[in-house]
């Protein structure tokens, strides 16, 4: 059953389980990267099958800074994953982006310090390209699939990437409203790093709790604010995600899928045999 698991979602703060999905098994993957957060849940949404990983663990024990990203998104490659849907909790920078508000990014700054961003590495060297950061395809599917099912959405927007795990201060949230951010989180610029590596299509789906701390209008961002808007985005994230998962695949083409097909720069004689065949589901077409 497992080779059959083509999507993976990761599921971030509010957003730790898929209630309405029929349960076919949970798995505890191992990865060379480490443990990932949680086992991870495979479910059926009308034929196809998905799975799902709660990015911080249920129960939320793990910090954004904790997350060990590489494994997470190592073990969706393990199961055959080549389309990745994260979900995440984020900030609005900016006074049309509301709270609830669906927003699909297509840019990240990342000013995170503290995580392990690449799988190249001990021998090898790969520099990918992150020009277009997320799927093209995919985040117009996104997009129509929201408006369809009457979701205030956002095509497009810069991700601001923070270390985290503090909200910002009003000075920091005014700085990077200064500087044309869109939103502000924790977690998907590395994500997006990462599944560029693993040649996945990668779609963000950031819904809005807060205006961070900026808006003097309205209550800075808090713990029991996030929460009450996370429980309203649960919902609305369990439909994108079903409206997507069944959707007819788009007659348009990616270049995600062949990402490193010229990337790797180190030569082939080398790369060391145990890094060979520690990347050998990444890089095994390409040697």
């Amino acid at each position: 059953m497992l080779n059959r698991v083509e999507i993976g979602v990761i599921g971030g703060s509010g957003f730790y389980t898929m209630g309405s999905v029929k349960e076919i098994d949970r798995v505890s993957m191992k990865t060379p990267f480490g443990d990932p957060s949680e086992d991870i849940f495979i479910g059926d949404i009308s034929g196809r099958v998905v799975a799902f990983l709660s990015r911080h663990g249920i129960g939320h024990r793990l910090g954004p800074s904790e997350v060990n990203y590489r494994a997470n998104l190592f073990a969706m490659k393990m199961l055959g994953v080549h389309t990745l849907l994260s979900v995440t909790a984020v900030g609005s920078l900016k006074e049309e982006l509301k709270p609830t508000h669906l927003v699909i990014p297509d840019q990240f700054v990342d000013m995170t310090y503290h995580r392990r961003k690449t799988y190249f590495e001990n021998g090898i060297v790969a520099h990918v390209s992150m020009a277009e950061p997320t799927c093209p395809v995919l985040t117009e599917m996104a997009y129509s699939a929201a408006l369809e099912a009457g979701q205030s959405a956002h095509l497009g927007g810069v991700y601001l990437n923070i270390e985290g795990p503090q909200f910002s201060t009003r000075a920091e949230s005014n700085l990077y409203r200064q500087q044309g951010f869109s939103v502000i989180g924790m977690t998907q610029a590395v994500e997006s790093k990462l599944a560029r590596e693993l040649e996945m299509c990668f779609l963000p789906l950031a819904f809005v709790t807060d205006y961070d701390c900026w808006h003097e209008e309205e209550a800075p961002v808090s713990v029991e604010l996030v929460i009450d808007n996370l429980q309203k985005n649960a919902v609305r994230a369990e439909c994108m995600i079903t409206t997507l998962v069944t959707a007819p695949p788009s007659s348009r083409r990616c270049t995600c899928r062949s990402a490193l097909e010229h990337a790797i720069i180190t030569s082939r004689e080398k790369i060391p045999q145990a890094v060979r065949e520690t990347l050998e589901p990444l890089i095994g077409r390409y040697l």
